[in-house]
């Protein structure tokens, strides 16, 4: 009997119904779906994983963060823990009776690992086992029955690059994390986690909010014109000189406009806007950002796609198509939907179908593409919504460019030289199938040198610079990519960690006080930790592990010395950093003003004495006692939103596995529903009685 590991139930079920002759048997061992089935005459079982099921760990003695010295987990020894037991009790019961165990995760170094990680306890059951690799970048008949047809070898390089990363982000997180929180006394669920990427990825939105927060808008003036041909046609122009930094200059050229303008110059073109490049993992998120998607979501979704075997592997870094993949084919398959017919038909038309090509070629994966046609009825709305976005991707790719006219005139109205612009999309190519690029025709007639026109409206406007937009997620990993942090297989996740930390507000990104005064804290005493450069030299040392070039060992303990450094200073202004970091914790607790009448005060979270419940009251208490309830489970982030019903501020609670809840804090407000009304009959829980 073979038995088959794969990183999720979803995908062994899949993998047992492609391979099986006859269906498969499905049971459970220990709980753990197990599907049993015959393949030309061969017994096989499959197992679904959940991910990884060992962790790495300190030892038990190092578990007690008041009696042991952050530092001294640099050099503690670290082990392997079990974490789904059930599931590594039917791997030992299975593997006692195969004779060969075949590794069907996914193929990057996170599944590498997981796979390897199944495979040693196996191993340790079955010492007789041998072992294959299947690799497969879509869970379809075709691409499974050839990847089991062709088994290889688990890559141990690149899975101990994966080990090589866990290890390092448990001793630099666990270490800093117990560090700040204890110099700053948040523990247990208040403690403030610091981590390798993490860090480094939350000072670019701090340092996006801290140029916002500086920045000093600048005034401007804008002058525009309307003209009207012989013919009647009509267009707008611009003030050559866009923006006016001097009002005095800007009235004095608005005066001089006269009613008749000259054209002086006028060109037309015509030039392509080439078709997009295929989807890689950033690039997808950054789609999945635009339609409202958080980074989190866009690649859960994706994955769900992906196992049911609807697109390719969503962990890609490929924008380039290998020549193995039969695109007229999968082109075909489209077209059995009434939604892509014709843009099938598009495609099919032509006389060669030539894919774009992006910068970025990999041979581990190809770049996401749609691997069966799906129907909108069976998916959930935002998977389709998704599905249609890599499908129309993917159509993009293959269809010719765009083409583009565009005029450009200048035009002379008493010494005054404006300008107009106008660009039509005059062959649609892949635009015409492809919803979500933006453009808007701008009208603009064609004209001749010497022409006269009518101007027959005028408009001076005066307006202020604006300051940098916070990051979206989209925008956010596309900056880490570029900066390296992190990988494709993590960048989302490590967002979302900010998000349910407290750090940050999601979409778009905006810190706490807290996260600023952490970060603040970090760049004055310790700037390595919140700077890309040594996540990312730590990054290729581990390119170095998956390529050969450098041991697990090596690369860990050179990070463990740069830990070292780091711990040195911190530890030696731990006074001061911890002083920092409590002022912008207070200010966090903040939800914002009293509301009542003659009251100055600010509203606080505060914790009840006697009940430990939190509530919120004002700051002027005992002289004003006015308080408001809070759900007492979940992560608490006060924000500067107020309730667009009634105007109370609005608070967030995160709550692990749930999506976030905003919540106003007015239990008598006419916005919100049944569901959260009964929060007014629970006032009597938030200790606004007793003292705080």
């Amino acid at each position: 009997m073979k038995l088959i590991i794969s990183e999720k139930e979803i995908a062994a079920k899949r993998i047992a119904n492609i391979l099986a002759s006859n269906g498969s048997d499905d049971q459970k061992i220990y709980g753990v779906p197990v599907h049993h089935f015959d393949s030309n005459g061969q017994e096989y079982k499959a197992i679904g994983l959940k991910g990884h099921i060992l962790k790495v760990d300190f030892p038990k003695e190092f578990s007690n963060w008041f009696k042991v010295d952050p530092a001294a987990l640099i050099d503690a020894e670290i082990e392997k823990a079990p974490i789904q037991k059930m599931i590594i009790k039917a791997l030992k019961k299975v593997a006692a009776e195969a004779s060969e165990v075949i590794i069907a995760t996914d193929y990057d170094r996170e599944g590498e690992l997981i796979g390897y990680d199944a495979l040693q306890i196996v191993m340790d059951t079955n010492s007789t086992l041998s072992s294959t690799r299947a690799k497969f970048s879509a869970i379809t008949p075709k691409d499974i029955k050839e990847a089991f047809a062709k088994n290889g070898k688990i890559d141990l390089n690149l899975a101990f690059a994966g080990r090589a990363r866990q290890d390092i982000d448990l001793i630099w997180g666990a270490t800093l994390t117990r560090f700040i929180s204890l110099a700053t006394f948040q523990v247990k669920d208040k403690f403030l986690s610091v981590g390798r990427v993490q860090t480094p990825t939350l000072a670019l939105i701090v340092e996006r909010e801290l140029e916002i927060k500086s920045f000093v808008p600048t005034p401007y003036w804008e002058i525009g014109v309307k003209f009207r041909t012989g013919d009647g046609e009509e267009f707008d122009a611009t003030h050559k000189k866009k923006k006016f930094t001097k009002k005095e200059e800007a009235e004095d050229a608005f005066s001089k406009i006269g009613e008749i303008g000259k054209v002086i110059e006028a060109k037309e073109s015509i030039r392509d806007i080439k078709p997009l490049t295929p989807f890689n993992t950033t690039n997808l998120i950054m789609g999945g950002s635009s339609m409202g998607f958080t980074a989190s979501r866009t690649i859960n979704i994706a994955e769900n796609l992906y196992m049911n075997g609807y697109i390719s592997y969503p962990r890609t870094d490929n924008t380039v198509y290998p020549q193995t993949i039969d695109l007229a084919g999968i082109v075909k398959t489209l077209g059995e939907s009434p939604h892509f017919n014709e843009l099938s038909k598009a495609i099919l038309s032509l006389d060669k179908i030539v894919p774009s090509r992006g910068n970025k070629k990999s041979t581990d994966h190809p770049p996401i593409y749609p691997t069966a046609v799906a129907s909108k009825e069976k998916l959930k709305p935002d998977e389709w919504k998704l599905y249609e976005l890599i499908v129309r991707r993917f159509a993009a790719t293959l269809l010719p460019a765009a083409k583009m006219k565009r005029i450009a005139a200048k035009i002379d109205v008493n010494g005054e030289i404006f300008v107009a612009n106008g660009s039509s999309i005059i062959e649609k190519g892949w635009i015409g199938h492809y919803p979500y690029y933006n453009h808007k025709d701008v009208f603009v007639p064609e004209l001749e040198i010497g022409q006269e026109l009518t101007l027959i409206d005028k408009a001076f406007e005066g307006k202020e610079t604006k300051p940098p937009a916070r990051y979206s997620q989209g925008k956010l990993v596309q900056k880490m990519e570029e900066l390296g942090l992190g990988t494709k297989a993590t960048r989302h996740s490590i967002i979302q960690t900010l998000v349910n930390r407290g750090y940050v507000r999601p979409n778009p990104l905006e810190p706490s006080e807290k996260a600023i005064a952490v970060i603040k804290m970090l760049r004055k005493h310790a700037e390595k930790i919140s700077s890309p450069d040594m996540t990312s030299e730590l990054e290729m040392y581990m390119d170095g592990i998956a390529n050969g070039d450098e041991t697990r060992e090596e690369v860990v303990d050179r990070s463990r010395d740069m830990l070292r450094v780091v711990m040195e200073v911190l530890q030696n202004e731990k006074e001061e950093i911890a002083k920092e970091i409590k002022k912008g914790i207070k200010e966090d607790l903040v939800v914002g003003k009293c509301q009542l009448e003659d009251c100055e005060g600010n509203l606080i979270v505060r914790v009840a004495r006697a009940s430990k419940k939190r509530f919120i009251g004002c700051n002027a208490y005992p002289k004003c006692r006015n308080t408001f309830p809070l759900p007492q489970k979940g992560l608490l982030v006060t924000g500067k939103d107020l309730c667009k019903h009634c105007e109370h501020p609005m608070v967030k609670i995160i709550s692990k596995g749930k999506r976030p809840w905003d919540l106003c804090i007015n239990p008598d407000c006419p916005g919100k529903d049944e569901k959260y009304r009964n929060y007014k009959n629970k006032k009597q829980s938030s200790g606004a009685d007793s003292k705080s």
